[in-house]
């Protein structure tokens, strides 16, 4: 039985992208990359479909939280801490 190949993301973004291209069919792909074409085809859909998710902003400002949520938060584990003990 022969063992089932593992495709890092890189190549699968390379393959997707040369797809997404068209300058070559799904079959010449398929020989070049020795992959099968339903696959190349299933990478470029997913590339196509997540491509937004390159444009969203990673560093976003994480929720800020106030200094009453943190004293209440301290209140509250001094209380548990004493009812434990």
């Amino acid at each position: 039985m022969k063992k089932r190949k593992n495709h890092s993301p890189d190549f699968k973004a390379k393959v997707a992208l040369e797809a997404i291209r068209e300058e070559m069919t799904l079959a010449e792909l398929s020989k070049k990359y020795s992959v099968h074409p339903t696959q190349i085809g299933t990478w470029k859909r997913a590339a196509i479909e997540n491509m937004a998710a390159a444009f969203t902003r990673q560093g976003s400002a994480p929720e800020r939280v106030s200094a009453a949520d943190v004293d209440k938060l301290h209140s509250k584990i001094g209380q548990l801490v004493v009812e434990r003990d």
